[in-house]
């Protein structure tokens, strides 16, 4: 069985763009205005890496 990789979001670092939530709403949600990333959600690995490449501020981390 392989590890699986999942993303999180820096609230330090966040300012609630929301690209991530727009590009993968299986995974991204905002919470009280920041992004969230739920280590339960499910999207394509692509978007999930585009979210985090489309993040103004590099808040997504892997």
């Amino acid at each position: 069985m392989s590890d699986v990789v999942r993303p999180v979001v820096d609230r330090d670092v966040c300012v609630g763009s929301a690209n991530c939530v727009r590009l993968a709403p299986g995974v991204f949600s905002l919470v009280e205005g920041q992004g969230h990333a739920d280590p339960g959600g499910s999207a394509d690995g692509d978007l999930m890496r585009q979210a985090a490449d489309e993040c103004p501020v590099s808040a997504i981390e892997w």
